[in-house]
């Protein structure tokens, strides 16, 4: 028997090797989880990202290195990016209790015009710097996954990243 799981394939001998080391690590994980971003619904959507890449990254672990060790490791980045991502992304609020009178309104041609004005500052950024910010900012992914994608070191997105945000404000005030 085996479980598909986005596209990648879990044996059944994963499958239990993961049920014999992950399963009794979910209640200290959910605690540590609890402690770092002290909510429990954060922790326990924390608790379940890192789970989904125990499960997508199963195969890459290690065997001589701790299980337990290299779950709490993910689950710590986890924690730390979505702390940052907290911290600069602004306050959220839930979809449902946005009120849309509440909303400022803008003019459909103005909104027309800073988008081009974005999108044309993006197409004159240099291309590494173009490809890192689309990765980040754009689809949303931490400079560690972003930099596995483009195949650089983290601190080269992160400076890519950076110099082009510069760019673009400047380009943009």
């Amino acid at each position: 028997m085996q479980v598909y799981l986005k596209e990648q394939v879990v044996s059944s001998l994963q499958a239990a090797e993961f049920s014999l080391h992950v399963e009794p690590l979910i209640p200290p994980l959910r605690r540590y989880a609890r402690k770092m971003v002290r909510n429990r619904e954060l922790a326990d959507d924390l608790v379940q990202d890192c789970l989904e890449r125990v499960v997508l990254h199963w195969s890459q672990h290690r065997s001589e290195a701790s299980v337990r060790s290299w779950i709490f490791a993910i689950a710590h980045n986890l924690a730390v990016n979505q702390i940052r991502h907290q911290a600069h992304g602004g306050p959220q609020v839930d979809i449902d209790e946005i009120d849309a009178a509440s909303l400022p309104q803008t003019d459909g041609h103005e909104a027309r015009l800073r988008h081009r004005e974005l999108v044309r500052a993006l197409q004159e950024l240099p291309s590494h710097q173009r490809a890192a910010v689309e990765q980040v900012c754009i689809e949303g992914l931490t400079c560690a996954e972003a930099a596995s994608a483009l195949a650089v070191p983290v601190g080269t997105v992160v400076s890519r990243v950076s110099r082009a945000r510069a760019r673009l404000r400047q380009a943009l005030a």
